[in-house]
């Protein structure tokens, strides 16, 4: 299917009321505040970040450091950047799904699904164990194709993941429109394990499980620099007021700040922020519910290069996002950044153009969110400072899950350093995926042309019945093989 890029007069109506502010934010039960760091401090571990990676650092630490003194230094609030903004998809996969990782690590993929599996088990068995009501559903999720090579793509991708016995389901068009019912799915391939969630609830739960551990959290208290001082790291910390500086010295520094400006020059070269934007419908009747035929509540995704996600929420809801990745030259952060009006048309034409039966709907949220997204699209480690700081970034969007796995990496690098590892770590650390990193991007001008060129090479793909161009097989053939 070519989704019309020129917003309807149906489409600009829908989105006419839009609040420009992430759903899951907007919450009656959003914790309050915790204070700001207000005087200089020490500690074991400092923890840059206060998202899922630095969260799931902090709580592994706690568990196998006790006797640790841990501050965890989220610049904004928790929740506030990429973990409140993404679709809530939380997968098993570790690479990026499943074609990823066998094209990039076809000789670790079966202790890559091992993996995975299981740290998708240990969160769910964490979120159970703590009472974190996150809306969390085993609901699996469905590539949907919606132009005729895809359905190729899609019944081979099923073969692949029955050869390694990983579970799917190939759908003809028959039976994925008596799943959900859309005259432009022509096949899917469902994922059964793969589970929604409110992801900002989860973020909160974590910080609240922290919290009970005794680890030090401080929101609006961004870390500006990293200074390597003998035996420790100092981190210079702004007050949110900007008037003052403080000064934490720690033994130790993880880094899990992900798509947001990096305090360390070399993670700049392999992660460029890219903006994706998301909308969210006003409740569906039951009526409507019936016309989709969405009985099982998948998650769904269809299997373009420029693809859209979506999903129902708990209060009868359809979250719509994808499509454009937009980026910025030099590697833009800002919050101007988190509106784009003529993204959040367009997501309304595509929407109306799948699901034409819910002509007259209106969308009530609207927001954008940065992606840290390297040319592997799977998160890639790293030490500076000789070996004191560590840092894990590059999920690519699909972070939700294995954001978990880059924490429990990143801890086994702070304690190689002193300890020999167990064996769990000598295992993770031994991976080919753990061990390289990915191609770097080229410095300004290059960087903004290739992504340029890149976007609309694989526009130019899903027009042309996937062929790509002498570009895109190029950078297939440099492993940068880009998708949106």
């Amino acid at each position: 299917m070519d989704f019309h890029s020129h917003p309807s007069p149906q489409a600009l109506a829908a989105v006419r009321s839009l609040r420009h502010l992430p759903f899951w934010l907007d919450d009656p039960d959003r914790p309050a505040a915790q204070p700001p760091l207000d005087a200089s401090e020490h500690c074991d571990l400092l923890v840059v970040g206060g998202g899922f990676t630095g969260l799931w650092t902090a709580l592994h630490a706690q568990q196998a450091h006790p006797d640790w003194r841990i501050l965890l230094l989220e610049g904004g609030r928790i929740a506030e950047g990429g973990s409140g903004r993404n679709g809530g998809f939380m997968s098993h996969s570790l690479t990026h799904g499943f074609g990823n990782g066998l094209a990039r690590w076809p000789e670790e993929m079966s202790t890559l699904l091992r993996l995975g599996y299981a740290n998708l088990e240990a969160i769910e068995k964490f979120i159970a164990d703590e009472g974190i009501d996150c809306e969390l559903r085993r609901g699996g999720d469905i590539a949907v194709a919606v132009a005729e090579h895809q359905v190729d793509e899609l019944r081979e991708a099923a073969q692949a993941m029955a050869a390694l016995a990983v579970p799917g389901q190939f759908l003809d068009s028959a039976a994925m429109r008596e799943r959900v019912n859309s005259p432009t799915y022509l096949s899917g391939l469902v994922d059964p394990e793969v589970a929604l969630i409110n992801p900002a609830r989860l973020a909160w739960g974590l910080q609240q499980a922290c919290i009970r551990r005794g680890i030090v959290v401080h929101e609006e208290s961004p870390v500006q620099v990293l200074q390597d001082a003998g035996d420790q790291v100092i981190a210079q910390v702004r007050s949110w007021s900007g008037a003052t500086q403080y000064r934490v010295r720690a033994q130790r520094v993880a880094l899990a700040t992900n798509a947001y400006p990096a305090l360390l020059r070399r993670v700049s070269n392999y992660v460029v922020p890219v903006w994706d934007y998301v909308i969210v419908t006003e409740p569906l009747s039951d009526a409507q519910w019936a016309e989709l035929g969405w009985r099982g509540r998948d998650g769904l995704s269809d299997a373009g290069n420029q693809f859209h996600y979506y999903r129902p929420t708990a209060d009868g809801r359809v979250l719509w996002g994808g499509y454009d990745a937009i980026y910025h030259r030099s590697n833009g952060f800002s919050p101007q950044y988190e509106t784009d009006d003529d993204a959040f048309a367009r997501l309304a034409e595509h929407f109306l153009q799948t699901f034409p039966q819910l002509q007259g709907i209106s969308f009530t949220h609207g927001w954008g969110g940065a992606i840290d997204t390297c040319s592997r699209f799977s998160p890639f480690w790293g030490r500076a400072h000789r070996g004191k700081t560590v840092y894990v970034a590059g999920y690519t969007g699909l972070g939700v899950g294995s954001s978990r796995f880059g924490a429990q990496v990143m801890l086994d690098l702070l304690d190689a350093r002193e300890n020999p590892p167990d064996e769990q770590a000598r295992e993770r650390l031994s991976l080919k995926m753990v061990r390289t990193r990915p191609i770097p991007f080229p410095p300004e001008p290059l960087r903004s042309l290739g992504i340029a060129w890149t976007v609309a090479s694989l526009r130019r793909a899903d027009r042309n019945g996937g062929r790509r161009n002498l570009w895109l097989r190029t950078l297939d053939r440099l492993g940068m093989g880009f998708d949106s």
